[in-house]
């Protein structure tokens, strides 16, 4: 079988290069291998919604007791929701949590016997160029599976919320209707992320968020039923800093923060921020957007002291605030 530890998964031609038949064939054996291991914990989801009628997707379990990873998306304000495993049963999942931000989702299922699961891999543990696999079980069909390799990794996609999504595996592994939320694997048939349709008409190419990612959400999931991030109470834009502030600040970055709003009696507001304050870092950590901003304020900083540095027409000053838990509605 093909892995990452293998150099010669073939027997080599004449020329010391494996022909195109045995470089073909093995291929196939490995796509068959990674089928045949994992397709069995690949599982399809019926949503029931109130309003507006039933929705589809896959999931993936990844635990023997019935955990699933799947898309925000897919299960989102959900009424009801079944599973459809590939053996045959149809199960009442429970959604323990969802986290638009990353469009990951954890559901529960209960079943008399232990249930086949695929292991987690490791983002870490792949590389550009690299086979992958990704599987989905849509209903009304048996589970479909592409393949393809890695194209990039540590990609920036925005979900449906506009916050960055940027541990995101980019592959040419074709995501087919009905497959987003299945996982994407490796020749070892480990999960090492979970497959993402939130872009239309991009059938062409699979984007993941990496399973280190998904898998943080999961146990913010299980100990909270949602992910905790850190808010100040502002809304805000990027922008440019012109190179006379720069010069006159003296700072290595090009780009900032303005706060354009700042909402009544948060830590933005009790600590003294205004709207047209320019925020350049948080604990000395550079603001260069609000991508960078949004991936400072995690759980950690939730009712903690930090400080702000912002720019305010010819100061610099050094706020102190506490961010409280941002609210799933915002």
């Amino acid at each position: 079988m093909l892995d990452n530890d293998s150099s010669t998964p073939f027997e080599a031609g004449p020329s010391g290069l494996p022909s195109e038949v045995e470089a073909l064939d093995a291929y196939s054996r490995v796509v068959s291998s990674v089928y045949d291991t994992a397709a069995s914990a690949v599982v399809a989801i019926e949503v029931r919604h109130k309003e507006r009628g039933g929705g589809a997707g896959s999931g993936f379990l990844f635990t023997p007791d019935g955990l699933i990873l799947t898309n925000s998306h897919v299960v989102q304000k959900a009424q009801g929701i079944i599973v459809h495993t590939a053996g045959g049963l149809a199960l009442d999942a429970a959604l323990i949590g969802d986290d638009p931000h990353t469009d990951v989702a954890l559901l529960k299922v209960a079943s008399a016997a232990p249930l086949p699961s695929i292991t987690l891999g490791s983002t870490r543990s792949i590389r550009v160029g690299q086979l992958v696999v990704a599987i989905g079980n849509p209903l009304g069909y048996a589970s479909t599976v592409t393949a393809g390799v890695v194209s990039a990794l540590g990609r920036g996609l925005r979900s449906t919320t506009g916050r960055l999504m940027d541990d995101v595996i980019q592959t040419d592994a074709a995501l087919n209707p009905g497959n987003s939320g299945g996982p994407l694997l490796d020749a070892r048939s480990r999960a090492i992320g979970v497959n993402t349709a939130i872009i239309a008409g991009a059938q062409g190419i699979c984007f993941s968020t990496s399973i280190d990612a998904a898998s943080r959400v999961a146990v913010q999931l299980l100990k909270h039923g949602r992910v905790r991030r850190a808010s100040l109470g502002i809304a805000a834009q990027n922008v440019e800093l012109s190179r006379r502030r720069v010069r006159y600040f003296d700072l290595g970055q090009a780009s900032a923060v303005r706060v354009i709003e700042v909402t009544s009696g948060s830590p933005a507001a009790s600590a003294g921020v205004e709207a047209g304050d320019l925020i350049v870092a948080l604990d000395g950590n550079a603001c260069e957007s609000l991508d960078d901003l949004h991936r400072l304020l995690t759980e950690e900083r939730i009712d903690t002291t930090v400080t702000l540095v912002v720019l305010r027409r010819d100061r610099r000053l050094d706020i102190e605030l506490r961010p409280v838990e941002l609210r799933r509605e915002a």
